[in-house]
């Protein structure tokens, strides 16, 4: 399997509509390999193509805190994301997408296991660790290939992904964040790592080679980028 890294990947502003547009872009055009790639975006919530925006994200506080929404076209639920995840997608040649989740989860089992982890999965295609979830992750189709992609948690802001994807205004309150506090666990707890170590932990794991995206190749992918930023597409529910 070959990451695939940015041909800059310092320039700043990256949205999270950018990475599913590049999850996309490397599934209608790059062929012959497995490929894989790790992100991290600033606040941000992404919920699944079939959900209602206003039924499963906090517009009112996403906008007062400057949280960035966006759709993706994989189903599961609302996810929220910041600095402190490790965002993860895995392009695949496969088209049974149960046996592309298998594969994925198995990898990120793999890459915990290595650094000491005791981790499992569920039926639901998360990863737990003590039973508290640490990585949760969605699938769909694109042109022959499956794109699975998933959230790491090796930290975050709890108080933005209790409010941000939460609009009911009882949860807003301490002992809400200390109840998802007791269903999640953070990696920075287990692992004696910075975050950066991680992340290079990861890509040594499960990649064997590279593949470069050139200057032309970032500008289609940011020409793509804008079917996920159209208002309409956002809001729509398919």
């Amino acid at each position: 399997m070959k990451y695939v890294a940015l041909h800059s990947p310092a320039k700043a502003g990256r949205r999270l509509s950018f990475y599913l547009a590049m999850e996309e872009w490397v599934a209608r055009h790059l062929d012959g390999d497995d490929y894989f790639f790790l992100w991290q975006v600033e606040p941000s919530v992404i919920f699944g193509r079939n959900q209602l925006l206003e039924n499963e994200v906090n517009v009112a506080y996403c906008r007062e805190h400057g949280i960035q929404m966006f759709r993706r076209k994989s189903g599961g639920g609302c996810v929220y994301a910041d600095q402190g995840n490790i965002m993860l997608s895995y392009i695949t040649k496969e088209e049974n997408t149960s046996l592309a989740f298998y594969t994925f989860i198995n990898m990120i089992l793999l890459v915990l296991h290595k650094m000491g982890i005791t981790a499992t999965s569920t039926s639901h295609n998360d990863v737990l660790v003590d039973g508290k979830k640490v990585s949760g992750t969605a699938c769909h189709l694109v042109a022959g290939h499956s794109i699975v992609h998933s959230t790491l948690l090796y930290d975050t802001n709890m108080e933005h992904m209790l409010n941000a994807i939460t609009p009911g205004p009882e949860k807003l309150q301490a002992k809400g964040i200390q109840s998802v506090r007791q269903r999640i666990t953070l990696l920075k707890d287990y692992l004696p790592l910075s975050q950066e170590m991680l992340k290079a932990g990861i890509k040594a794991t499960l990649c064997t080679g590279e593949h470069q995206l050139t200057a032309d190749d970032e500008a289609a992918i940011e020409q793509l980028e804008q079917d996920y930023l159209d208002k309409d597409f956002i809001n729509l529910y398919k």
